[in-house]
């Protein structure tokens, strides 16, 4: 089967060429970017297109002879018929450009980048992954002959380039400079700019794009490039926290945060204690850092206090966010893809303190009969019902909250739930329900404990066990009530459970509203 070669127009070519005619071999032309934006493929078209000959040295894959070509610059003539022969290419003065791709791997070829440009006889362009890395860079001179320029992952109207599309962008612009609405043209507009979201810049995602059409296929393509991503960061971090910073990235976007909370992903670390590690993720291109400015004028120099702790973190490509957004899932439905491309998503919960905090506020309901949960999640963590259990659902639920990552809410009506008369749920016999809330409590206690949580559920936890003292007080016998002594004593304070305890004289209506009124009060000030 012949595999489809996509070569997208880049916006940077414009730029390259200007340099090659301005330039006239007085510089090295550095591109640097994130892995798999593309570098390789546009030095090598660039190469192709605008000189005679070329030769690419991929010193990913470069043998040692090669890169001990660059040890020793005395005699460039030797280097020049060394490559010439290794890669079967004539080089012609001012007309012939060398590609040292990939340099990083090669740190004396890229010292040598000064000599070889005050030799002048041929062009050089360089490009390179996690480049201004300190360890890729500490022992060599790095060479002032050197133009540098980025290539980012491609923009909206590149992707519109990617897809035949060259009247979009020049529409949009007259629109906007006339100042005029889309009309019946937005709603297209919209679309294009969600799949262009959805798939991202990423050459290999888009040119997936093109041959599939299938969102769930390049969904594929662009978790193989996050690995990557990972695979370096944890190389240029061993400690890993580098890696788990990128990762936690959507679940800080989805909060309501000023900034990024470092400590909510490491706990033993702050913003100061990881600005070498927020540095080199910058320096590696794989996120953008947004900082608080308080000055509007751009030109001021930003304040040590902004670069240190007021910054918001982004993925470099939508794509790749939205992809990471799902990274505990083992692939991205195509279903998901469908609801975001028609601006349908259901509300999302993209962190295990989102769906604790929220599960604590009563937000989603505690049953498990509306819930779709993945077997291989359930097997792992293994969530089964407490065998006889009368609202069995209460601590099973709780425990997904727990441990679950991610949490997806569907609006629409998938399920009849129908409460039939004298079923257990109706039954009001107070000892049924007193014996089995009195186990969900220890049911509860005990994941408490093995997930450790206890200072994020103590104030949840209060308030259940203050609900099960009321009920007890109000319809349990005088047996139920002396045991429900015994069973919480040790969570409510002695003066709480004896101002609380006045109720039990009152009208019980009258008494439980007071008691409510008071131990919420007590609970919010303690």
């Amino acid at each position: 089967m012949k595999v489809t070669q996509f070569v997208f127009r880049r916006r940077l070519y414009d730029r390259m060429l200007q340099w090659k005619q301005e330039e006239q071999g007085q510089t090295a032309l550095l591109i640097e970017g994130v892995r798999r934006v593309g570098k390789s493929t546009l030095a090598e078209t660039f190469a192709k297109r605008e000189y005679r000959s070329y030769i690419l040295i991929d010193f990913n894959k470069a043998s040692k002879e090669t890169k001990g070509l660059f040890d020793d610059l005395s005699s460039l003539d030797f280097i020049f018929l060394r490559l010439q022969a290794q890669y079967g290419v004539q080089l012609y003065e001012r007309e012939s450009v060398i590609v040292f791709d990939e340099v990083q791997k090669c740190p004396n070829a890229r010292q040598a980048i000064k000599y070889l440009v005050e030799d002048g006889r041929y062009d050089y362009i360089e490009t390179g992954s996690l480049i201004s890395i300190r360890k890729n860079t500490k022992d060599i001179t790095i060479p002032s002959e050197e133009e540098r320029v980025q290539l980012h992952p491609m923009d909206f109207e590149e992707f519109r380039w990617a897809l035949g599309d060259y009247a979009l962008m020049p529409l949009l612009k007259q629109f906007y400079d006339m100042r005029l609405p889309l009309g019946g043209a937005f709603r297209n507009t919209m679309r294009n700019l969600r799949l262009y979201m959805l798939v991202g810049g990423m050459p290999q995602a888009v040119a997936e794009y093109l041959k599939t059409n299938n969102l769930s296929r390049v969904d594929k393509k662009k978790r193989d490039i996050l690995k990557l991503y990972f695979e370096d960061l944890n190389k240029i971090d061993p400690s890993g926290k580098a890696a788990m910073l990128f990762k936690a990235i959507p679940a800080q976007l989805t909060g309501n945060a000023k900034r990024y909370q470092v400590s909510s992903v490491l706990k033993d670390d702050r913003v100061d204690t990881v600005a070498g590690v927020v540095s080199e993720l910058e320096a590696s291109m794989c996120i953008n850092l947004s900082r608080h400015v308080n000055d509007p004028n751009v030109g001021m120099p930003l304040s040590s206090s902004s670069l240190s702790s007021s910054y918001k973190m982004f993925v470099c490509d939508t794509g790749l966010f939205i992809t990471l957004a799902f990274w505990d899932k083992s692939y991205t439905e195509n279903i998901i893809y469908d609801k975001l491309l028609s601006d349908k998503l259901p509300d999302m919960f993209t962190s295990r303190d989102e769906i604790l905090d929220s599960y604590m506020k009563g937000e989603w309901y505690m049953m498990a009969w509306n819930k779709l949960v993945r077997r291989d999640f359930m097997e792992k963590n293994h969530l089964l019902f407490v065998n006889g259990l009368l609202h069995e659902d209460n601590p099973w639920s709780f425990e997904v909250a727990c441990k679950a990552n991610t949490m997806a809410f569907v609006k629409d009506k998938t399920y009849n739930y129908l409460v039939r008369e004298n079923s257990l749920q109706t039954d009001k016999n107070f000892t049924k329900h007193y014996n089995a809330y009195k186990q969900i409590l220890q049911v509860i206690a005990a994941i408490i404990v093995e997930t450790d949580i206890h200072e994020k559920t103590k104030g949840w936890f209060e308030r259940q066990k203050a609900s099960f003292f009321c009920q007890t007080k109000q319809k349990g016998d005088k047996r139920q009530q002396r045991h429900m002594y015994s069973v919480i004593h040790h969570f409510l304070p002695a003066p709480s459970m004896r101002k609380c305890d006045i109720h039990y004289y009152m009208p019980e209506r009258l008494g439980f509203v007071i008691y409510k009124i008071f131990f919420g009060y007590h609970l919010c000030n303690t």
